[in-house]
């Protein structure tokens, strides 16, 4: 079936389309085509186009048509905060009165919900997490079900747990599809889905859905792959470039804390009012908001961000993306690297890769993928539940021992699985069954380890880049771009040139130079025998300090040379722990007057070194607590299982308690990722007489 608009209705478009993209500007024809199928009863549209191709346009003009013809507002389901903004922004130039209910405006949701009412609002905009809200689904959903005049999933990848950014709250797009009016037409949208994905998109959309796929590769993208560079070099590369990379851009990193150390880094070579600046899931909605205008405006050369800045940001003229470290699909690279040179005719890409990062992609390979054992403790304790009020995240971690970040992700599983459902009083068991599908969820992960292996070829410059990332996304019409590293034989504009070890030191020499706060835990968790609520004052820990965090770069080879007892890698572990105090003197409560150390970890980073180095320049008395036996907690165990574990086997000894009665203690820890062995052993120092506790960790793992 052909679609096509008729004279009155091009005419409109065309005024709409001018409005976003200014004077002479026309739909394409494959954006006429999208448009002209929505404006059928019951269509099911699925457009799968490059980044800057203009999927939004398409539901900008078939909003302003079906709107004009007498239909009722459009909601479109969008993944993030800044994407919403712009499209608020989008719809406005469009001539649409579009408004967002989402985290971040909250005082404004009973004015907005007024105006829909009131017929007053054309285009909705919520995020999927939204859809799992109880009182949303009552108040707005229920209202808008029967009289939506569109229905738009932005970003419809993330609905298929075969896409690389697949979110659980996204499958909640199913129910609202289900409720729908059946002539109310859908429109779904993505520059990033396979074959497979776009398949399973499709099937979920239903039967007829018309499926509309361009060319993905990006011709204004001039993409480039370095060898693979040790962690500290990557940072001192970023700072010795920078300055010369075209216009201002994006520079990823995987980590918040890489983020934010090399934004340091970069200001330890340039200066501290050098234009750069970290954006992280850390921040706020406004400080996001002020960032992304930043860099639109060209104020600042660059954000480093984390993935938090990806779909959804729209600067046109975006010269460069960097990536210190690379994600762990092509797909995803893909979309980052997708916000360069959309209205420019040259955009720089690099990649920075490391032999450390493959740790990362076999991570995310199963990070997702839910444990049957874990579900049936989880769903075992719902049913239990007497009340019918629900249990919160946080009981259930206390029931079922399992850490509280897993909880919340299996909750989101098995609510859009149907198994439970989310209430006030936090979620309660449907009573439907749920069933692990082994076989389903072994092809994610071997799909996963394939996009992998794509990102070792990529990264390999084994072919053309463009090509590799192009044939990822199953398009037919991947070819040899001739412009990025691999074509060319070489990195060019001098991208490629080796990073003075000056530089390099600056960079360490900055970062070394810090240290992480470590935030005390003022609760006890939940179901730990004794202990119960909030951590009374007289056994809790002060703010105290990480000196090495993760995997950070200017510490690279040191840790595990101190593990093998280097003397020389325990001096700088010593002198770094020397710096960090003097630093940190002007915060704590009370000098120390003792230094405990503390040995946690069966594979030990030597902790008594470090201690005697602190104890030998403050002049300090010294005491070590005896080592606890038997083995930690993994990774999985929950904030009661540490605690209590931690509870058993850490002790102040007679001698121990003499030495800090009625005195501050500096507490030095060899290595601990939750802190839990930090507040138990504060607490028993505490008990054992100590004044003060203040904590220092050596080693503090992501």
């Amino acid at each position: 079936m052909t679609h096509t608009l008729n004279a009155d209705r091009t005419e409109r478009a065309r005024h709409v389309i001018e409005a976003l993209a200014g004077p002479g500007a026309a739909l394409r024809e494959d954006q006429e085509t999208a448009v002209a199928a929505l404006l059928e009863p019951a269509a099911r549209v699925l457009v799968v186009q490059a980044t800057g191709w203009g999927k939004s346009a398409v539901y900008w003009v078939a909003t302003a048509l079906r709107r004009a013809e007498g239909a009722g507002p459009a909601l479109i389901v969008s993944p993030l905060l800044s994407l919403m903004r712009d499209q608020v922004g989008a719809a406005e130039r469009a001539g649409l009165r579009a408004a967002t209910l989402n985290s971040s405006n909250f005082e404004e949701w009973g004015a907005i919900e007024q105006r829909l009412a009131a017929g007053e609002v054309d285009v909705l905009l919520v995020s999927p997490e939204r859809l799992a809200n109880p009182s949303f689904g009552r108040r707005v959903l229920s209202a808008l079900e029967g009289s939506l005049g569109l229905l738009v999933i932005d970003e419809a990848h993330a609905v298929s747990d075969w896409g690389h950014d697949f979110r659980p709250d996204y499958r909640r797009v199913s129910d609202v599809l289900t409720r729908l009016h059946p002539q109310t037409p859908v429109l779904a949208t993505t520059a990033t889905a396979n074959a497979r994905v776009t398949e399973d998109v499709a099937a979920q959309l239903g039967s007829a859905t018309l499926v509309l796929r361009g060319p993905l590769a990006r011709r204004s993208l001039q993409l480039n792959v370095l060898p693979a560079l040790a962690p500290l070099t990557r940072y001192a590369w970023v700072a010795r470039h920078l300055p010369d990379l075209p216009g201002s851009g994006i520079v990823y990193a995987l980590t918040v804390a890489d983020a934010e150390r090399l934004v340091d880094g970069i200001r330890a070579v340039h200066g501290a009012d050098y234009p750069v600046a970290a954006y992280t899931g850390k921040l706020d909605a406004s400080a996001r908001e002020r960032l992304e205008d930043a860099l639109r405006a060209n104020e600042i050369k660059a954000l480093v961000a984390t993935s938090a800045l990806g779909m959804g940001f729209d600067k046109p003229d975006l010269g460069f993306v960097v990536h210190v470290g690379s994600p762990p699909s092509p797909v995803s690279y893909y979309q980052q690297v997708g916000r360069a040179g959309r209205a420019i005719d040259h955009a720089v890409v690099a990649l920075l890769p490391s032999e450390s990062d493959a740790g990362v992609w076999d991570y995310f390979a199963t990070a997702t993928i839910p444990d049957p054992q874990q579900m049936e403790r989880v769903l075992t304790a719902l049913a239990e539940d007497e009340t019918g009020a629900g249990l919160s995240a946080i009981a259930l971690e206390a029931s079922t021992g399992i850490r509280r970040t897993r909880i919340d992700l299996m909750l989101k599983q098995l609510a859009v699985d149907g198994a439970v459902e989310r209430v006030e009083g936090g979620y309660r068991a449907t009573g439907e069954s749920w069933h692990y599908d082994g076989a389903h969820y072994d092809g994610i992960i071997a799909t996963r380890r394939r996009e992998a292996d794509i990102m070792r070829a990529y990264t390999r410059g084994e072919r053309c880049l463009m090509q590799l990332l192009t044939e990822s996304l199953d398009d037919p019409e991947a070819a040899p771009c001739g412009k990025c590293s691999v074509c060319l034989g070489h990195v060019p504009d001098g991208l490629g040139d080796p990073v003075s070890p000056d530089t390099a030191r600056t960079v360490a020499g900055v970062l070394r130079a810090q240290s992480q706060v470590l935030d005390p835990r003022k609760m006890w968790p939940g179901g730990v025998a004794g202990r119960k609520g909030r951590i009374q004052p007289d056994l809790a820990a002060e703010p105290g300090r990480v000196l090495v965090f993760a995997d950070a770069p200017e510490w690279a080879g040191t840790l595990d040379a101190a593990r093998t007892g280097d003397a020389a890698a325990l001096a700088d572990l010593g002198d770094a722990a020397v710096a960090t105090l003097s630093r940190w003197r002007d915060t704590w409560r009370a000098r120390p007057e003792v230094v405990a150390s503390l040995q946690l970890t069966d594979r030990p980073l030597p902790v008594e070194p470090v201690a005697d180095r602190i104890a030998e320049v403050g002049r300090l008395g010294r005491v070590a607590l005896p080592v606890p036996r038997g083995p930690a907690p993994g990774r999985d165990a929950s904030g009661a299982q540490e605690a209590a574990h931690w509870l058993d086997v850490v002790a102040v000894d007679d001698a121990s308690a003499d030495a800090v009665r009625g005195r501050s203690v500096l507490l030095v820890v060899d290595s601990t990722s939750t802190g839990w062995a930090v507040t138990v052993a504060a607490a028993r120092l505490r008990e054992a007489g100590a004044a003060v506790v203040l904590p220092l960790v050596v080693h503090r793992p992501a």
